[in-house]
């Protein structure tokens, strides 16, 4: 798959995590219902996640490992928690802009690295897959149910 496809697969995805989430008020985006996560919680995370993978793409397109020596992200709850964590007192309109500016900031990475780095299984294939594309569909689906649930 191309580059430029991968890139808009992400854009449409950020579209439809952005629609499942229009229209919370900060009472509802910060109440827990996802385990111990609120949707809060949960675009933290992803803002997160971007971040990370953001300075991962950067060093792939320096000709650089994408994990720095010394940096494991096999345990992503962990990691989970602290993108979550980091933005526990952030009000959900910031919490908003801080996604959107996050995956502009994955974006314009990701279009840094070489054509030939996003055919699938090559490394920006996978990170695009696993912290957004892949990502934003993970959680859409309960944030839709829970939503139909509460009647929000």
């Amino acid at each position: 798959m191309a580059k430029q496809e991968l890139l808009q697969q992400v854009e449409r995805g950020f579209q439809e995590l952005m629609q499942a989430v229009e229209g919370l008020s900060e009472e509802a985006a910060t109440r827990t219902w996802f385990g111990t996560w609120s949707v809060r919680d949960i675009m933290a995370h992803i803002a997160g996640w971007h971040r990370e993978m953001a300075a991962a793409l950067e060093r792939v397109a320096r000709g650089e490992r994408p994990v720095p020596e010394g940096v494991d992200y096999s345990d992503a709850d962990a990691w989970n928690a602290r993108f979550a964590q980091a933005h526990a007192r952030t009000s959900w309109p910031q919490m908003l802009a801080e996604l959107k500016e996050s995956k502009d900031a994955f974006l314009a990475a990701a279009r840094q690295v070489g054509e030939d780095r996003f055919e699938e299984g090559r490394v920006a294939y996978r990170i695009l897959h696993n912290a957004a594309i892949d990502h934003y569909r993970e959680h859409i689906a309960p944030i839709l149910d829970w939503r139909r649930r509460e009647g929000l």
